[in-house]
Parts: C-alpha cells; structure tokens; sequence
C-alpha cells in the first residue's frame, strides 16, 4: 500500500525565463567594438553615430569609445512632433 498519493495534473507549473532587457552600458561608460548597449523591443532609443542594429533592436558598438545619450526631435507621420533618445558611441 502506497503511503503518498500520486501526483496530479497541475495547471501552474510553467514559468517563463527573464528577458534580461534594458541599458547596459551608461553614459560616459567606455564601449568596444560589438559590445551591446542596450537590449530593448521596439526602437525606442534610436541609433546615432557608430552605432548598429540587431534583428531584435539591439544596439552595439561599430566602433570603440565612449558611450553618449541624448535626445532629438523627429517629426512623426502626423506632423507631430516627437522627443526620441538617441545613443552614438563617441
């Protein structure tokens, strides 16, 4: 005779694994050549000088130097005009 009850069917046993998005280099921080700065969905910090973009919106170095963010006006597709942050490596 058993002395545990068997195990059964659970609906919350799954989980999903962090995605590990964000900044990762700061400003005034040093940068080589491929190192990633930030990870992110979507463009929401746009590529400025000496900088390259992954498949997924990723930003890395082209180039060694030091890191720089700012902003810049863009005009959107309805004449409304937008403050983007933009990232160059220096």
């Amino acid at each position: 005779m058993a002395h545990k009850k068997s195990a059964g069917v659970t609906k919350n046993g799954r989980d999903s694994g962090p995605q590990y998005l964000g900044i990762k280099i700061n400003h005034g921080q040093k940068a080589s050549v491929g190192q990633i700065i930030v990870r992110q969905r979507g463009s929401a910090i746009m590529p400025g000088r000496n900088i390259g973009v992954g498949k997924d919106y990723t930003l890395f170095a082209l180039k060694a130097g030091t890191i720089q963010f700012g902003t810049k006006r863009k005009t959107s597709f309805n004449n409304d005009i937008v403050r983007k942050k933009i990232v160059h490596v220096m």
